[in-house]
């Protein structure tokens, strides 16, 4: 456990504002009152309105296409059935959290499109409450439209491991949210770690990735330049590039030579198959697979964030307007987890009605899984609804379980 992240959490959790205001000083350099940490709507609806024809028009597009996928997506998503089975009926309903908090990274930018990459699929989810909190020093105006455009209810400009705690645990100020989803450097990913249980979170984010697999009928630009956009995030992403083609290898690294190259791998392959099985193992964030028939490949991809088929998808399209959300699972766990979508804001309840007549039936066969557990009066919550007295006594025979 990192300690200043436990630390910072602490205060946070036990001093509410106070911490806050502390930490905002002493990390972003900001003398805030904790009735200045919350920007009014006011302010967001402006910066939509004050943008250049060009800025909104494209906020408003990506908006309109990240909409239309997580609205496709969540009708595919069976959420309510039931079904009836031998005198029980079980089904599930699904209903969307009541609150989340966006997490918008500030660090070496400023992020608009994870707003609306982590805000619409909340909104299309139905989630009531939707906050967003960034660094102070990253409110710029574009993060602020795009807050509209996703339907961001709530606006605060703390960022870091002290937006993290102040979101899990409130302050006198803020009301606590029950998710925190977004990306973020190592600190607010430890912080999420640590917080998660106390609030839920959607997944633990390392730093940026991709693998292209590429053959000699893609332009080698086109490879060199998605490899370098991803190195670009942070100076830990990495590019991966795999061919069977050495010409391929060669010709896209001595375009990149001169910037990012300690940040891109090369690796050639005796043949696609084992091309797709260096993939799986990375299972990376990001696959892009400049081929002739990426579709042939895709057949054994077991393991990516997203997956970007031929030459005409960059993975920078998938970041900003394509659909998708963009964050995404890293450092190899794609093989367990999803990107963010609809579904994280959504949580299962397990439907149960069994019948009078199949609960006197069973009650007593099922009743003996519970004795065999030493579950004494669980077994006899289900004896006694056959219509017999309770046999044990009710007072001094209750347990816990070790």
């Amino acid at each position: 456990m990192n300690t200043k992240v436990h630390n910072i959490l602490k205060a946070i959790k036990q001093q509410g504002n106070q911490a806050v205001t502390g930490f905002l000083r002493q990390f972003d350099g900001v003398s805030l009152t904790p009735p200045q940490w919350r920007v009014p709507l006011w302010r967001a609806r402006k910066a939509l309105k004050d943008l250049s024809g060009s800025q909104k028009a494209v906020l408003i597009e990506s908006a309109r296409r990240i909409e239309r996928f997580h609205q496709c997506e969540f009708k595919h998503f069976d959420s309510h059935w039931q079904e009836t089975f031998q005198g029980v009926t079980f089904g599930q309903t699904v209903r969307p959290v009541d609150s989340v908090c966006l997490y918008v990274p500030g660090g070496r930018f400023a992020y608009p499109s994870t707003v609306l990459m982590t805000g619409i699929p909340a909104r299309v989810a139905g989630v009531p409450r939707v906050v967003m909190t960034t660094p102070p020093q990253h409110m710029t105006k574009e993060v602020l439209a795009a807050a509209v455009l996703a339907g961001v209810q709530e606006i605060y400009q703390i960022g870091g491991v002290t937006g993290v705690g102040a979101m899990a645990f409130g302050t006198e100020t803020i009301k606590p949210v029950d998710l925190i989803v977004g990306p973020g450097g190592a600190w607010v990913t430890e912080a999420k770690r640590q917080v998660f249980g106390t609030t839920g979170i959607d997944l633990l984010a390392g730093p940026s990735e991709v693998v292209i697999l590429a053959d000699n009928s893609v332009n080698p630009i086109y490879v060199a330049t998605d490899m370098m956009a991803q190195a670009e995030h942070d100076p830990l992403a990495k590019s991966f590039l795999i061919s069977t083609d050495q010409q391929v290898l060669g010709k896209v690294k001595k375009i990149i030579e001169a910037c990012f190259l300690p940040q891109c791998f090369f690796n050639k392959v005796k043949n696609w198959k084992v091309g797709v099985e260096k993939s799986n193992f990375l299972a990376p964030e990001h696959l892009s697979l400049m081929v002739r028939n990426p579709g042939k490949l895709l057949k054994n991809i077991r393991h990516a964030g997203a997956v970007f088929m031929g030459p005409w998808s960059p993975v920078a399209s998938g970041d900003y307007w394509a659909g998708p959300s963009h964050v995404l699972p890293t450092g190899q766990s794609a093989r367990f987890s999803s990107g963010l979508s609809v579904q994280t804001f959504m949580k299962r309840s397990s439907l149960i009605h069994v019948s009078e007549k199949e609960m006197k039936k069973k009650g007593l066969l099922v009743s003996g899984l519970a004795e065999a557990e030493g579950m004494a009066w669980h077994a006899e919550s289900l004896i006694v609804r056959r219509g017999g007295p309770c046999v044990r006594p009710l007072k001094g025979t209750i347990r816990t379980k070790e």
